[in-house]
């Protein structure tokens, strides 16, 4: 279930982030801060179970950082 709202984020950022560039960072931003927020969280548990529940927080972190600048280069290379 997270998996699929992560993956609905990306492509609505990579939509996005191509149609309005500018307007695509700060929602980029609000995701990547929750996202962040939720990794946190998740790093207070004690050892290496703090790591191992954090780690999907900063995949998915990545995976939004890298639609939208996706979505922006390809807008960047268009020839309009």
């Amino acid at each position: 279930m997270v998996f699929v709202a992560v993956a609905g984020v990306c492509v609505l950022l990579l939509v996005l982030a191509f149609l309005a560039p500018r307007l695509s960072r700060h929602p980029q931003r609000g995701a990547q801060k929750s996202l962040g927020m939720g990794a946190r969280g998740a790093g207070k548990a004690p050892g290496s179970l703090g790591r191992w529940l954090s780690k999907p927080f900063h995949s998915s972190n990545r995976a939004v950082g890298r639609s939208g600048r996706a979505g922006r280069k390809g807008r960047f290379h268009m020839p309009f």
